[in-house]
Formats: C-alpha cells, structure tokens, sequence
C-alpha cells in the first residue's frame, strides 16, 4: 500500500480508502453486516488503513459496522473519517431528501450544521465507532442556514478538546472552503471524482493544490459502472439509487462500455481488473490524494486495494485519457 500526507495534517491516510457509503445499505438496496465487517478487515489485511463512513449511511449503520470492525484492531493503526451535517432527527435546517431508513420506514433528511448539532453528532459518532477521537471530521454538505464560520467554530471546538483530529469538508465550492478554512484550518475536501465525473478540475482541485489541501476523491467507480459489470439491461435491485443518475441512464451505460471495452486490452496486459486499472489511474491524477471505494464483502475489498500493485507509465496514462476525452456523455 502507498500512504499519503492529507494536505498540511499530520494524517497518513492510505492512498486506497475504504468507502462505507454502500455497507451502511442506504440508497444501495440494504445491507449485510457480517460481509461488510469481513470487507473491512479483508482491506485492513491488505494494507488500507483508512476507513470513511457518516452517520447517514444507513442512519448509523455503516458507524456501527466500522466500529464493530474495528475491535481488537489497535486505534494508532487505523484512521477513521466521517461526518456530520446531514440529519434525520428533528426538523432544523434545509428539507434534503424524503428516504426510507433499513427498515423502510419514511424519513426525511434535513442539511443541519449549527453549533450545537455539530457537537451533538460527534458525540454519537464517537459512541457508535466506539472511540474516543475522530482522526477526519468533515462536513457532508453545506447548510445554507447556518453560517459557515458558526459550523467551524463547533469544529474548531471539537478539535481543541482532541475529539478530533483534522477538519475536513464535502461538496464545498472555493468560496466555502475559503469561509470554513477562516475558522480551522482544514485539511480536505472530499468530492466526487471519475473518469466520467472530472467537474472538481475546473475550480475546485486547482484552489486545494493551490492552497496545500487534500483532496478524497468519492465514486471513482462511479458507483460500479467503471467495473464493467453493470451491461445495457442491467436490473438493480429495489432501494437502489443508482438508476437515477446520469451515468445509469441507457445510452449512458452504453457509451461508458464502449470506452471501457478499449482500455481493456491495457488492464489485461497489466493483469488487473478494468476496476484496478480505473482506481490507479485515479490516484495517479494530479491533486487527488487518495480514492474512496466501496465494497460489500472480503473478495471485492481485496480485489480494490490490490491496485495499488497496477503500475502505469505516462504513456498509458495518455493512451487512456485519449480515449476518455472522447468520451461524450449525454
């Protein structure tokens, strides 16, 4: 495994980071605890030392999971990142998203980060991981209620008392992150990032080189459809959020195979799996310090952290950026 500086932290975080969007069973079609802890260790034997969830996923789910993961695993060895601002308790802040919890129950989810929320959350954060500091605590999307610098000061406040180590943000654009970073030095934005997802070049990775930030790209599979797994025709199981995004629309999924049907010859040579090829090419990319990807059971945690053996030399990067730049999405 590589390991990484997170901007100007004193974090290591390993290039190849666990995602726990997906184990935690929200808008990915339910969960199954016993393969997911075994993916999380599975990563763990292969090097990956850092683990990113949110209260959200699943509605504590995925930090109940990460933290039952974890026992017996000495706290210094790993790094845990997640987050706050998202809530399905109360009725503070900007409407989100009505959702069904894992038990399909309705709910709504409200973007809420005022002060006290933020220290509220951390607590059962803390409580749900079963530590007692946060090495990444970031925020999950803006709350265009809360002033930013009140959110931060929270933060700074969390930091102070050694609950948290680094600050980080999501989703933030240069103007938030330019407010956020006025408060607490923060340390990361985590955005999305892909082959078919690049929007972070035009401003956003350009400020975070410029200003000595890390940045955790999120989706570098784009959900799955970078593995070459999901066909024209693919059925996606209820509570699946996948087919209404862009990238899962027909002709889409089309146009993204035939893109990958031409860097495939390259993974073979490689031997490496078009999933392996995706993820070193992303952390190869300029700005982008470690990748985010998911995996619900042990085979596909190992198979993801084993791209870090992938090696790609300038000429192949070019072979395949020539090829994804003609790449046109509708």
């Amino acid at each position: 495994m590589e390991y990484r500086q997170l901007g100007e932290s004193n974090l290591q975080l390993s290039a190849i980071t666990f995602g726990a969007w997906a184990i935690g069973g929200w808008m990915w079609g339910g969960t199954e605890r016993k393969g997911a802890t075994e993916a999380i260790r599975a990563s763990i034997d292969q090097g990956v030392t850092s683990i990113d969830t949110a209260p959200i996923y699943g509605q504590g789910t995925s930090e109940e999971i990460v933290g039952e993961a974890l026992k017996g695993i000495p706290r210094s060895k790993v790094q845990i990142l997640t987050k706050f601002g998202l809530t399905w308790e109360g009725t503070k802040g900007k409407f989100n998203v009505k959702s069904k919890n894992n038990n399909n129950e309705d709910i709504d989810i409200y973007k809420y980060a005022g002060k006290e929320s933020v220290i509220k959350e951390c607590e059962d954060s803390l409580r749900r991981l079963g530590t007692d500091y946060i090495d990444l605590y970031q925020i999950h999307w803006a709350d265009e209620t809360t002033p930013i610098e009140e959110t931060f000061e929270a933060v700074l406040r969390l930091q102070e008392q050694g609950k948290i180590r680094a600050a980080g943000v999501c989703n933030y654009n240069v103007e938030q992150m330019e407010r956020a970073n006025s408060v607490v030095k923060l340390a990361s934005n985590q955005v999305p990032f892909s082959m078919v997802e690049r929007t972070i070049e035009q401003e956003v990775k350009p400020w975070c080189i410029e200003n000595g930030k890390g940045i955790l790209a999120y989706s570098p599979l784009q959900r799955g459809i970078l593995t070459g797994k999901i066909k024209p025709g693919h059925a996606f199981g209820e509570g699946d959020h996948r087919p209404t995004t862009r990238f899962y629309q027909p002709d889409n999924i089309a146009r993204i195979n035939a893109f990958l049907a031409l860097i495939k010859p390259l993974a073979e040579k490689k031997n490496a799996t078009l999933a392996q090829l995706v993820i070193r090419w992303t952390i190869e990319r300029p700005g982008i310090t470690v990748a985010l990807v998911g995996a619900r059971n042990a085979d596909q945690a190992v198979q993801n952290a084993k791209a870090i053996d992938v090696k790609l030399l300038p000429e192949e990067i070019d072979f395949i950026n020539k090829h994804l730049y003609a790449l046109q999405l509708v």
